[in-house]
């Protein structure tokens, strides 16, 4: 395996690994660990270069950051990508990833993401020990996504006071991209709030079970951003919100689970707050996993009851945001961004003191 240090600015360590043996091309980005090691899931995506992989990743990691930083999770934030599709999966490869991953040694622990599943890890934890969301009879927290879900439906909740002034969603008109290993459990929520939805997915499966067992409608994946909702919900991949969709939606509310929502995170958090549309800053919203996850690091090992009542924070979390947001008269993400850079300043001064 040959692995590549790269330079980048602003970043505590990144590297390229590659193993012909096995087929695998992936990065590792460390954004920043003053809070702790830095944890975060691994992507697999056929991206159409190695430059989006790259892009992506690093976009992933410093979201990691502020989404730990935020939530008080004592870690860091950095994520992990392999440049694949999901039917190139073996365990040889991702055993080679679990190699790759243990060259960081501690300094960066990984988790499921977009493609990569429990099974997967299982594969990466024969070759690394910096594995968290694993089975729980294998001393894990199990599958995260459950818990991402769960967090992203106290925050719809909590963007529809904002918007609406209640947090009933019922006959809420819900627009949800991306039904998935997150967005489906999400909508099962929503519906039994008794909200109405409309779907789309590039995997038509994912479609076709919402609309089999939610009652849901849906729209071809392009049209998600033009469909008459209150209430927009991005669970597919980042960067949704930009020049060509924002001018195009109609809701009044977007909270959803997808990382690194903005494209640009100054230029379309304006852009929604010009056009009054209350916006859930993603990295406070999905959090859930990595609270969860969390826990495990922590003394005396996870326990899913103190993570449901810190996963239910993101409420309260929110509505700060929120709060913050109306009195400086800044963006949700400019409140949210504040929050996490004031407790990463506070994290450092404390390692300061203790030197």
């Amino acid at each position: 395996m040959k692995i590549t240090p790269l330079e980048v600015p602003g970043y505590q360590k990144v590297a390229r690994a590659e193993d012909p043996a096995t087929g695998l091309v992936a990065f590792i980005a460390v954004h920043d660990t003053t809070m702790g090691p830095a944890l975060g899931g691994m992507r697999m995506w056929g991206y159409e270069s190695e430059e989006a992989a790259r892009f992506d990743v690093l976009r992933l990691a410093r979201g990691m950051t502020y989404k730990s930083a935020v939530a008080r999770t004592g870690l860091g934030g950095g994520k992990s990508v392999i440049v694949a599709t999901a039917d190139k999966k073996s365990p040889e490869l991702f055993a080679a990833m679990g190699r790759f991953i243990d060259t960081f040694n501690g300094l960066y622990i990984t988790a499921e993401d977009v493609n990569v599943d429990v099974p997967d890890l299982i594969e990466v934890r024969k070759a690394t020990k910096w594995v968290t969301g694993l089975p729980r009879e294998q001393g894990g927290s199990g599958n995260p996504s459950p818990y991402t879900a769960r967090g992203c439906f106290v925050g719809v909740r909590a963007a529809a006071i904002e918007a609406f002034g209640s947090d009933d969603l019922k006959g809420k008109r819900v627009a949800l991209q991306g039904p998935g290993h997150v967005g489906f459990p999400l909508a099962q929520m929503l519906v039994e709030a008794g909200a109405k939805l409309v779907v789309a997915d590039v995997n038509a499966a994912n479609v076709e079970r919402c609309k089999k067992e939610l009652g849901a409608e849906s729209v071809a994946p392009a049209a998600i951003y033009d469909v008459d909702c209150d209430i927009y919900a991005p669970c597919a991949l980042g960067a949704t919100l930009n020049d060509d969709t924002i001018p195009r939606l109609k809701a009044k509310a977007i909270a959803g689970a997808a990382n690194n929502q903005l494209l640009d995170e100054k230029k379309h958090g304006a852009m929604i707050a010009e056009r009054g549309i209350v916006y859930a800053p993603d990295y406070v919203i999905n959090a859930g996993g990595i609270i969860n996850v969390s826990l495990e690091l922590e003394p005396g090992g996870y326990r899913e009851e103190r993570a449901i009542e810190k996963i239910d924070n993101i409420f309260h979390a929110l509505q700060s945001v929120f709060a913050t947001a109306r009195e400086k008269g800044i963006t949700t993400h400019a409140a949210a961004q504040a929050v996490a850079e004031a407790n990463i300043r506070e994290a450092a001064a404390a390692k300061a003191a203790t030197v």
